[in-house]
């Protein structure tokens, strides 16, 4: 059958828009850590459970996994430079960033569509990612357009309220 083209399979799928989300956390000492996910999926009504898949080298979701707890920050249009600056491994992310901690304690950043905190129900392999799944403990949406990435770009979503 040949080798697997790896290129070919990130633009077919980059035909698919996904969602942008900010996943939040706090490590053991307390300090915040995010990470950008564009792998974000309401899982079950009933439990109510979310899911996304971080790379099995991210060190932020590894800083995040041993609380046990995360918060997801749907990131709404206009909010660009927060997608590209979680996107990145490295310096402190939080730096200027205004952000306030969730009933959990993880952090739910200024302007965000919406955020889900949730508690983790499982860590799961799936090829070189994690599947996690969080059990939604408590949520809030508000109004406005949303962040989407399609063909390697953020475009915004306006919908009619």
């Amino acid at each position: 059958m040949g080798e697997f083209d790896s290129t070919k399979f990130r633009s077919v799928l980059g035909h698919v828009p996904t969602s942008v989300v900010v996943v939040t956390g706090l490590d053991a000492s307390g300090a915040p850590h995010g990470v950008t996910i564009g792998s974000f999926a309401s899982v079950s009504l009933d439990p109510p459970l979310v899911g996304f898949f971080p790379g099995v080298t991210s060190r932020s979701w590894a800083a995040i996994a041993d609380s046990g707890r995360f918060a997801v920050n749907v990131l709404g249009s206009g909010q660009d430079e927060i997608c590209w600056r979680f996107a990145k491994e490295g310096e402190d992310r939080f730096a200027g960033l205004e952000w306030r901690a969730s009933a959990l304690g993880s952090p739910l950043l200024a302007g965000s569509l919406a955020w889900i905190d949730c508690t983790v129900e499982s860590v799961g392999p799936a090829g070189d990612h994690h599947f996690v799944v969080g059990r939604v403990e408590s949520l809030e949406g508000s109004p406005g357009d949303a962040m989407v990435f399609f063909r390697g770009k953020v475009l915004s979503v306006h919908a009619d309220s």
